[in-house]
């Protein structure tokens, strides 16, 4: 277990060695001509740019959301709740076409930041939501009792407390942005990821891609650090178990519930009603022979074999670290299950790059092959079905493996039999949520793909690439119809954490 567990660790670090590894082989003279550049400084600007603004955008929206639904008396609050949760099912890149195809004159910085809060703001609500569900009320009632007025109570008490969940998703948000390939092509904004995409694909030149993918990799290291610093040494649970009991809800006035309902319902159109609309329209132009072409069925069961695929051996490779890490929480193991988070961070692209790099130079047969594909799967996802089997294996109990034990069963057959067993909720929804991410993942596909392979993201990139909006309306309605059952699962997991 333990050989398995370092194995699969030091597979993690493959991305960010080889950044560290191109770095010095390629030496200071050429790093300094090609990162060093006007071209690189326009790249930084535009990603730094984009990362200031949308990140506070989408915390402010994510948190203003969270407070409506989750604080207030607001008549229909559940079903915003879950509505404010549905634009995750709609991939960032599906979210751009509809959007260009509706209004062509979008583009730029501002497009950039507009459509990234629509897509990216969830990752905001989701853990404040949960959080402020779960929150004592003994501090907000202490607060108003000495007379501070609620808007003061929120800013003192509340929104202190609501810092690890805003932390954690601006991190997401910000590295997603970074990683982001699809959604800024198509707005003609440039990025690190569009910029190393572009050079590798017209000049194949490694060098220069390496060395932008070195600087993206940098600058997700920044944010990690950044976010790391940002939270600070603050305890944020009660001290002694507390007295239980459901938050009091404010009530509205007519004006102001008014303006609530209004908030959510513009959001709602613009993140879920113009994209399905657009879609709609495409569909209806393309009509019913839209829908029979034989390349359309086959990409979508290569989509559905390499999303299950990808879910599997993702959550299989995933059983021993955290099994590890749960059962024996020493810190070697911790360091083990670290490298796989640290290597998620990094765009796919990045990783993407070292793939090809170390199988050009170290493992021919297997460039752009399957096994090649599916590494880079286990790379970028593993955390998801790290942190779901985690809690699963958490929640069933050693004693019940030591039994299994002496009555001669071996480690491996009590784990299988026993333990998995009961972890098996967590394991199912750590699969669904790699599921997900294999099925709308772009450029690392693009990259690493065997000839022929086409999934609904790159089936859809392509059509979209020769401006066939009608032909790549199906892809992308069948790319929502696959992430939504699967977003209701992380809906459901949410609320879940919060006790509900």
């Amino acid at each position: 277990m333990v050989a398995l567990a370092l194995l699969f660790s030091l597979l993690a670090l493959l991305p960010l060695g080889f950044v560290v590894a191109v770095g010095f082989d390629t030496g200071w003279p050429t790093i300094k001509a090609l990162v060093f550049r006007p071209r690189v400084g326009e790249l930084l600007s535009n990603t730094l740019w984009l990362t200031v603004l949308a990140v506070p955008i989408s915390i402010v929206l994510g948190v203003t959301l969270a407070w409506l639904t989750e604080r207030t008396a607001l008549a229909g609050r559940q079903l915003w709740s879950a509505l404010a949760v549905a634009p995750l099912a709609i991939p960032a890149f599906v979210q751009s076409y509809a959007w260009v195809s509706a209004v062509p004159s979008l583009h730029g910085l501002s497009a950039g930041v507009f459509l990234s809060v629509l897509a990216y703001y969830p990752f905001i609500y989701m853990p404040v939501a949960a959080v402020l569900r779960r929150l004592d009320p003994t501090l907000e009632d202490v607060a108003a009792s000495l007379g501070t007025p609620p808007w003061k109570v929120f800013f003192r008490v509340v929104l202190p407390q609501l810092r690890l969940a805003i932390c954690g998703g601006a991190l997401l948000v910000a590295l997603h942005l970074l990683a982001e390939y699809g959604l800024y092509v198509m707005i003609r904004f440039d990025t690190f990821t569009t910029a190393i995409y572009d050079q590798f694909q017209s000049t194949f030149s490694g060098p220069a891609a390496n060395m932008l993918a070195g600087v993206l990799a940098l600058c997700c290291l920044a944010i990690l650090l950044l976010e790391s610093a940002s939270r600070g040494k603050a305890r944020y649970a009660r001290i002694g178990a507390g007295a239980a009991r459901e938050q009091k809800r404010l009530v509205l006035g007519k004006g102001a519930a008014f303006g609530a309902q209004l908030l959510l319902l513009l959001l709602v159109m613009l993140a879920m009603g113009v994209p399905l609309l657009v879609l709609c329209r495409w569909l209806w132009l393309g009509g019913i022979d839209n829908w029979l072409h034989a390349d359309l069925w086959h990409t979508l069961r290569q989509t559905l074999l390499l999303g299950a695929g990808g879910a599997l051996l993702t959550t299989v490779c995933a059983i021993p670290i955290a099994w590890l890490g749960v059962r024996y929480p020493r810190p070697l193991f911790r360091l083990l299950e670290g490298c796989n988070y640290i290597t998620s961070s990094l765009p796919g692209i990045v990783t993407a790059l070292a793939l090809v790099t170390v199988t050009i130079h170290y493992a021919r047969p297997v460039y752009q092959t399957e096994v090649t594909l599916f590494l880079a799967y286990l790379l970028m996802f593993m955390p998801r079905a790290l942190i779901n089997l985690r809690a699963g294996i958490a929640q069933a109990p050693v004693e019940l493996e030591n039994v299994a034990r002496s009555l001669g069963r071996s480690p491996a057959r009590a784990l299988w039999s026993i333990t998995m067993r009961l972890a098996a909720p967590g394991a199912a929804a750590g699969a669904a949520l790699v599921f997900l991410g294999v099925s709308n993942e772009l450029t690392a596909t693009l990259l690493l793909s065997p000839l022929g392979t086409r999934t609904l993201s790159t089936g859809f990139w392509a059509l979209t690439s020769e401006i066939d909006y009608v032909a790549a309306a199906p892809y992308a309605l069948l790319m929502i119809v696959i992430s939504l059952p699967l977003t209701a699962v992380l809906y459901m997991q949410s609320k879940k954490m919060a006790g509900l």
